[in-house]
């Protein structure tokens, strides 16, 4: 099938802060399905990455796991280029293959936005976060959520649960359902009953500040589409006894 009339553009941005310099890959697309078709695919790429201001090595260890988790892939060996045309193309090739005939049942508008920036540094550690929002027809699409933790000095993803003795994960669960109950009870008391709580428990997408940790739950992994993204913080005081 002919693709037609793609208009794209892939940039790189600059900037600093607390002695990371960083770059930013941008990519847009909009290509219609067919010339004339009122449907299209929305392309909308931005991703935030190191480019200077610590070791190398770091660097690149930093780098690859942002492009491993933005992209869904187990190993990196390509660069960031390269893989995000290689996604894009495979996302149009998927478009193309599922909507099928301009004159058939299946035509409709996909919308794909993924956007990733460093988020801030708190003492030894730097926030990365991921957000993809996805539409593929129906009556709403879907964002999601992802928090990355790096150590600063080494570029290592941190993982949950070195922050914690073994025996964290029950008594960090009842301090996450009752920090959810409260967030909920004075911002939207209304979708408090669709909460399943005994899903809501450390789940590795998190993030660390001076006011704590702070734990984010992706729509349907805790309750019904209704719910959205929900997050719930614990402050450094809550879990000191349970902190290594």
């Amino acid at each position: 099938m002919k693709r037609a009339f793609p208009f794209l553009a892939a940039l790189l941005l600059l900037a600093s802060c607390n002695g990371l310099r960083t770059q930013t890959y941008q990519d847009d697309l909009v290509m219609p399905l067919a010339e004339g078709s009122p449907d299209s695919l929305y392309f909308s790429l931005s991703l935030e990455y190191a480019s200077g201001g610590m070791l190398l090595p770091a660097m690149e260890r930093m780098n690859g796991a942002i492009v491993a988790q933005a992209f869904d892939l187990e190993d990196v060996s390509a660069p960031l280029e390269e893989t995000a045309i290689r996604y894009r193309e495979n996302l149009i090739d998927e478009y193309l293959t599922e909507n099928g005939s301009p004159d058939g049942q299946g035509v409709q508008t996909w919308e794909d936005k993924l956007c990733g920036t460093f988020t801030g540094d708190y003492k030894q550690w730097r926030n990365y976060q991921l957000t993809y929002d996805s539409f593929r027809g129906g009556a709403h699409g879907i964002q999601t959520v992802s928090q990355l933790v790096f150590d600063r000095k080494t570029g290592e993803l941190v993982a949950e649960d070195s922050f914690f003795v073994p025996s964290y994960q029950e008594p960090l669960a009842g301090l996450l359902k009752e920090a959810v109950k409260q967030s909920m009870e004075a911002e939207c008391p209304e979708l408090l009953p669709l909460v399943e709580m005994e899903e809501v428990r450390p789940n590795g997408n998190y993030s660390v500040s001076g006011g704590g940790m702070q734990w984010f739950f992706q729509p349907y992994e805790v309750g019904p589409y209704a719910l959205g993204l929900v997050s719930a913080t614990l402050s450094w005081e809550q879990l000191k006894p349970y902190l290594k």
